[in-house]
């Protein structure tokens, strides 16, 4: 899903009522980080959804940056 960031992958599937997506990043390293996971009525993707993704795939850059630097800085042995 280019819209929210590069890779950045939608699970989708659907049952006779509803329409379920996941919306997940890539492994980095060991770790797939899921963005969000949500039903819906329409096969269009809410912008709200969207929004939620896009901000939780910032946290998660944030994060791994963070434990890069911390990585960084820890002493040798």
């Amino acid at each position: 899903m280019q819209s929210i960031g590069a890779g950045v992958f939608e699970l989708k599937d659907a049952d006779e009522k509803t329409w379920y997506r996941m919306v997940y990043l890539a492994r980095i390293e060991d770790t797939i980080y899921v963005l969000d996971c949500f039903e819906k009525d329409t096969a269009k993707t809410e912008r709200k959804d969207l929004n939620t993704a896009t901000s939780r795939l910032s946290q998660v850059k944030q994060r791994i940056l963070e434990e890069r630097r911390h990585e960084k800085r820890k002493p040798k042995q």
